[in-house]
C-alpha cells in the first residue's frame, strides 16, 4: 500500500523546476507511505536521452512496506527492459503467479508482488491484469511501446485520479496532489447536484472538481505518447456462472471466502481484523482463526447500551479465541475531526457518521502495532444484505406473479423481526422518485437540464447488485475506507470483494441469498461455527454516532450562521433563505431526514475549506471556529462523546 504521483508530456519536456514540484506533490501524501520514497525521470520520446537534462515522464512513490520489507522493494521499479512502475496496492495471488511465470522461464530478483505485476505486463500486456487477484492503482511507463498505462482494480478499492492540462497529463493517488497543477479550481455542478439531491458519490468518472477524473474500475487507460490519445481498456467484467443446488452453492461459497481470506493474510507485517459483531466481520474473524493466523481484532463499542454490539463481539471472541481490542468511539473535537476527514477525502462524504470509522482508524494507527486490517466491506452488496434488496426482491416476485412466495417472505420477516421490522422509509427515499421531486423544499437550485440519476431502474435483481458494486455503493464506501485508513498508514483488505467470490455470488439465484425473511441466507447457512446469536442476528447496525443530535443541537449555530451567506449560494447551488426554512421545519420535527442537512453542511464545509482554500489561507478549524464564535449568541457548540 502506498501513494503515487506522475506526469507525462506528450509534446514537450519538463524542467528542473517541474522536478522539484513533482517531488513535493509526491511527498504531499507522505502519510500513505512513510517507509521510503522514490522518484524517477524518464524520456519516452527519446529513450536514450540524458534523463538528467531531457525527460518527459515522471514517476513518484511513497512506500508503505508490507511485502518484502527490504530495499529491493523500493519503487519506482523497472523490469530492466524499459518498463517502469509506481504501484499502490497488493496482488494477493502473487505467489501463484510467480510460480506460473517461473515455469515459463521468468527469473525474479525480489520477493515483491510489484515485480510479479511488471512481469505479467511484460508477457501479456494490459489484458494480463485479468490474472490479478487484488487491489491496485498503478502507473506504468512502457518505453518500448511509447505509452503510459494507468490501471485500477475491479472494485474501486485503490484510488487513481488524473487531469489533463494542454499536452500534459498528471495522475495521483489523491486529488489534493492534482489541485496545484489545475489552471483553476472549479466545482463540478453535475456531481454536486447528484450528491445533494440523491446522496450519490463516486458513481461516474467525474469528481467534484471540474477537469479531475478517476480512472474507472476494472479498466486501464492507455496514454499514447505518439498522438496524445487516451484509450480506455476494460480487462474484466462481470459474467454469469452456472451454479448448482443450494447445498452445493453453500459449500462453494464457504470455500471461496476461505481462500479469499487466506491470500489476504499474506503479509510481512502485522495483520489485524475489524470485528463489529455483525455477520460479515464475524465470518472473516472466524476464518482467520481457523486458518491458524495470529490475528488480533479491533472493535468499536458504544457507551449507550441501546446501540452497543459488545455482547455479539464477546460471543465471537469467546468461541474463536481471537484476541480483541475494544475501542470506545469518542469525538471530543467534532470540528477538528471534520476538518481532517475532509482534508483526507478531498471530496464530500455521505454523512457526518464517517467521523466514526475515521476515528477508529486513528485509534488503531496511533495505539496499536498493526499495519494491515481485514474488513467486511462489500458483503451487503454481494449478499443482498441491505433492507432495500429485500423489497426489490418482493417487487421482483410480484412482477413474476409469485404472489404466494412474496407473501410468505413478508410474513416470515415480520414474524421473525428481521428486515420489515427495522426498515425506514427515509432510507428508501432515493429509490422512490415521487419523494425526491422537490429536494430541500425547493432550496436546491437545479440546472434547467438536470435529470436525476435513475438509480431506481434495473432490469433485474442481479443487475441491481452489479450497479451497487460498480457505481452506487461500493465505490463511495471504499473511497472513505481507503482515505480514512491511509491517513494513519493502515492498509485495509476486503475478502468479500475477491472477484471470484463476487462473480459467483452475483450469479446465484436470489432465493439463495434471501429466504424465509432472512437476508444473506447463504452466508448464515455456510457458517454453522458462528455463535447462534451472531449467525441469526435480526438487526443491522452501522457505525453509531450522534449525527441527528449534532444537527439538531451541537451544530445548529454553525448551520444557521453558515447559511446566512453560504458559499453554496454564491456558486448558485442553494438558496440560503429557503434552506433555513427547510432546516427550521426539520428542527420542528417534520419527517425530513437529518441526512439532507448533514450533506448540505458537509458540502458547505468542503466549498469553504477545500475548493476555495489556498495554501496560504486559514485552516478549516480556524474558519469554522470563527463562525462558531459569531454564532455563540444562538447557543454553544459542545464537545460530543458517543
Amino acid at each position: 500500500m502506498c501513494g503515487i504521483f506522475g506526469a507525462v508530456d506528450f509534446q514537450g519536456f519538463f524542467s528542473p523546476e517541474d522536478h522539484a514540484r513533482f517531488v513535493g506533490l509526491t511527498d504531499l501524501i507522505a502519510y500513505r507511505g512513510p517507509d521510503a520514497t522514490g522518484y524517477e525521470r524518464l524520456c519516452v520520446k527519446i529513450p536514450n536521452a540524458d534523463r538528467s537534462a531531457m525527460w518527459d515522464a515522471f514517476l513518484g512513490h511513497r512506500r508503505l512496506a508490507i511485502i518484502d520489507l527490504s530495499d529491493a522493494g523500493r519503487q519506482p521499479m523497472t523490469d530492466g527492459q524499459g518498463r517502469w512502475i509506481t504501484f499502490n496496492g497488493e496482488i494477493f495471488n502473487y505467489l501463484e503467479l510467480r510460480r506460473e511465470l517461473q515455469d515459463l522461464g521468468e527469473q525474479f530478483r525480489t520477493a515483491t508482488d510489484t515485480e510479479v505485476l511488471l512481469r505479467i505486463y511484460s508477457l501479456y500486456g494490459p489484458q494480463g491484469f485479468a490474472k490479478l487477484n487484488g487491489m491496485w492503482a498503478f502507473a506504468l511507463v512502457d518505453l518500448p511501446a511509447r505509452r503510459v498505462v494507468l490501471s485500477r482494480d475491479r472494485f474501486s478499492i485503490k484510488p487513481l485520479y488524473y487531469t489533463r492540462e494542454g499536452s500534459r497529463v498528471y495522475f495521483a493517488s489523491e486529488i489534493k496532489q492534482l489541485l496545484p497543477v489545475l489552471a483553476a479550481r472549479r466545482m463540478n455542478e453535475r456531481v454536486m447536484q447528484a450528491y445533494l439531491a440523491q446522496s450519490l458519490l463516486d458513481h461516474t468518472p467525474e469528481t467534484f472538481f471540474e477537469g479531475v477524473y478517476r480512472v474507472p474500475a476494472k479498466s486501464s487507460l492507455l496514454l499514447s505518447v505518439d498522438d496524445g490519445a487516451i484509450t480506455p481498456h476494460t480487462y474484466w467484467d462481470h459474467s454469469l456462472e452456472t451454479v448448482g443446488t443450494f447445498n452445493e452453492a453453500a459449500e462453494q461459497f464457504r470455500e471461496l471466502l476461505e481462500d479469499s481470506v487466506r491470500i489476504r493474510l499474506r503479509s510481512d507485517v502485522t495483520v489485524g481484523s475489524l470485528l463489529s459483531g455483525g455477520l460479515d466481520s464475524s465470518a472473516v474473524a472466524t476464518l482467520c482463526r481457523k486458518g491458524g493466523a495470529d490475528v488480533e481484532t479491533f472493535s468499536v463499542i458504544s457507551d449507550d447500551r441501546r446501540f452497543s454490539e459488545e455482547d455479539f463481539i464477546d460471543s465471537v471472541t469467546r468461541q474463536t479465541g481471537v484476541p480483541n481490542h475494544k475501542l470506545t468511539f469518542q469525538c471530543p473535537d467534532l470540528l477538528q475531526t471534520l476538518d481532517r476527514m475532509l482534508f483526507h477525502n478531498d471530496e464530500p462524504v455521505v454523512s457526518l457518521s464517517i467521523v466514526a470509522p475515521y476515528n477508529i482508524f486513528r485509534l488503531v494507527g496511533e495505539h496499536h502495532d498493526v499495519t494491515v486490517l481485514l474488513s467486511g466491506q462489500g458483503a451487503d452488496e454481494i449478499l443482498l444484505g441491505y433492507s432495500k434488496f429485500f423489497f426489490f426482491y418482493l417487487r421482483t416476485l410480484l412482477q413474476k406473479y409469485k404472489w404466494g412466495t412474496a407473501v410468505k417472505e413478508l410474513l416470515a420477516s415480520f414474524l421473525r423481526g428481521t428486515v420489515v421490522r427495522y426498515s425506514r422509509l427515509a432510507d428508501a427515499r432515493r429509490y422512490i422518485p415521487a419523494l425526491n421531486s422537490k429536494p430541500y423544499g425547493g432550496a436546491l437550485r437545479l440546472a434547467t437540464d438536470h435529470q436525476p440519476v435513475p438509480i431506481w431502474q434495473s432490469p433485474d435483481l442481479r443487475q441491481r447488485q452489479i450497479s451497487d458494486i460498480d457505481l452506487f455503493s461500493v465505490p463511495a464506501l471504499t473511497r472513505y475506507e481507503d482515505r480514512n485508513s491511509m491517513a494513519y498508514s493502515l492498509e485495509v483488505r476486503n475478502p468479500f470483494l475477491d472477484h471470484r467470490l463476487v462473480n459467483f455470488v452475483t450469479s446465484l439465484p436470489a432465493d439463495y441469498k434471501i429466504r424465509n425473511g432472512w437476508t444473506k441466507y447463504i452466508l448464515r447457512e455456510s457458517f454453522p461455527d458462528l455463535p447462534p446469536a451472531v449467525r441469526w442476528r435480526k438487526d443491522k447496525k452501522a457505525f453509531v454516532t450522534a449525527e441527528e443530535k449534532w444537527i439538531r443541537g451541537d451544530l445548529r449555530p454553525l448551520v444557521e450562521t453558515m447559511f446566512k451567506s453560504s458559499h453554496l449560494q454564491q456558486m448558485g447551488v442553494i438558496d440560503d433563505r429557503k434552506f433555513l426554512v427547510f432546516y427550521n421545519d426539520f428542527l420542528r420535527g417534520n419527517s425530513t431526514h437529518f441526512g439532507d442537512i448533514s450533506r448540505a453542511l458537509i458540502a458547505e464545509l468542503w466549498a469553504r475549506n477545500i475548493l476555495e482554500r489556498s495554501e496560504s489561507s486559514s485552516s478549516a478549524v480556524e474558519i469554522t471556529s470563527s463562525l462558531m464564535q459569531d454564532a455563540s449568541t444562538n447557543g454553544a457548540v459542545k464537545s460530543t462523546v458517543v
